[in-house]
């Protein structure tokens, strides 16, 4: 059974225990349908508990490291140490309407070459539905428990299945997208869009989806999916092939050959 830091160990406790509780409100979900109001505000209560829960949980452990979180900002630590990005609910929208699809991620950001440039280092995401918890750490592999993920191993586009997010009210560039889609789709086998950019790629980690693309992304939203990929053997960029996926908040990714294929296709689509 492979071994993990004591960093990861302290990550994936806070994660489910974070977890546990999400998983007690997702099964109330359904009884607060008949009202308008009630369902959201009970989602957002439960996402702004959850992040409590991780921070509490995270601060114990490290108590002089800051926060980038998406519902609470910033939460400055010592900036000569690592700093804890986090999504305590990724797939809100899956969770209000009680659709079993949702994930919390938290990534590990060091600060490099006196703080001028930070890298993700770790990263864990955590399904408390399926009780699933994807890590990596750099340089040490991409994991779903103990077993050892690989990107996919297709070479053709043909064969692939693709994984996307799709603009929606007041969120995201639809032109840009359908520009895209037209182009990717005439393709592939098939695109899939679930909802929560984590684990779109930690299924592109494991091999689930061949590839992916989205853009309007945040950094909560793909800084352990982004390790995840790339610790797999994968390759994530942003749009114009670079390593500015998070600055950018644009990521394709996939394996070498369908990486290079789809940016192609995005690429051209873009020009």
């Amino acid at each position: 059974m492979v071994s993990h830091s004591g960093l990861l160990t302290v990550m994936e406790r806070a994660a489910r225990k974070a977890g546990s509780k999400l998983r007690r409100d997702f099964g109330e979900v359904e009884h607060l349908q008949v009202s308008r109001k009630g369902p959201a505000d009970f989602v957002s209560k439960a996402d702004q508990q959850a992040e409590r829960t991780l921070v509490e949980e995270l601060q114990k452990a490290r108590p002089d490291w800051g926060f980038l979180l998406e519902e609470g900002g910033v939460i400055e630590g010592d900036p000569t140490k690592p700093r804890w990005i986090i999504d305590p609910l990724d797939g809100t929208t899956n969770f209000l309407h009680g659709i079993p699809h949702f994930a919390i991620s938290i990534a590990v950001e060091e600060p490099l070459f006196g703080g001028s440039k930070r890298e993700v280092t770790t990263g864990l995401i955590y399904q408390p539905v399926t009780d699933e918890s994807y890590w990596a750490e750099k340089s040490r592999g991409a994991w779903r428990h103990d077993q050892r993920l690989r990107v996919s191993a297709r070479r053709d586009l043909a064969d692939c299945v693709i994984a996307t997010g799709i603009p929606f009210m007041g969120h995201g560039n639809m032109a840009e997208w359908t520009r895209i889609f037209g182009a990717v789709a005439p393709s592939v086998a098939g695109i899939r869009r679930f909802g929560a950019a984590s684990l779109d790629l930690a299924h592109v980690a494991s091999g689930r989806y061949d590839g992916y693309w989205e853009s309007g992304l945040q950094p909560w939203d793909v800084a352990a999916g982004l390790l995840l990929v790339r610790e797999a053997g994968g390759f994530a960029s942003d749009f114009r092939g670079g390593d500015q996926a998070i600055e950018r908040k644009e990521v394709i990714a996939g394996n070498d050959a369908i990486h290079s294929k789809l940016h192609k296709l995005v690429a051209g689509a873009l020009r």
